[in-house]
């Protein structure tokens, strides 16, 4: 079983049953809503998502699209397509462990910025500079 939740601690989650699909979308609209240059999911069954506490605030973010964030801190939780009626994505930096379930994959990937993919060539700081 996986668990999470927002930011401020509000809205908690388990997920049960077996993830799927763990990705990294680069879509505008995943850029856009959570505010980063890529997000990264995972898939579970609808069934196998349980709120533990909290009720996040949910909106359509496109038609066929929903998703949920918490009221309170802002945190994007869900993403629910129409498409796949049968399952929630779910971001993976929610997870109390997002360790325990890396990404298998980037997906979207016309939409990426163009400079995504070089991250990595870029210097590490273990901290701000400053």
């Amino acid at each position: 079983m996986l668990k999470g939740g927002c930011f401020c601690g509000h809205v908690r989650y388990e997920a049960h049953g077996e993830p799927f699909h763990p990705t990294v979308c680069h879509c505008a609209d995943c850029r856009r809503i959570v505010g980063a240059p890529m997000v990264a999911w995972f898939s579970v069954a609808r069934g196998d998502y349980r709120l533990i506490s909290g009720e996040p605030a949910r909106f359509a973010s496109s038609p066929g699209v929903e998703r949920s964030f918490c009221p309170r801190c802002g945190t994007s939780l869900t993403y629910c397509a129409e498409n796949y009626p049968g399952e929630i994505d779910i971001a993976l930096a929610t997870l109390d462990d997002p360790e325990a379930l890396p990404p298998a994959d980037n997906t979207q990937t016309g939409g990426r910025l163009s400079w995504a993919f070089e991250i990595h060539t870029l210097p590490y700081r273990a901290t701000q500079p400053g």
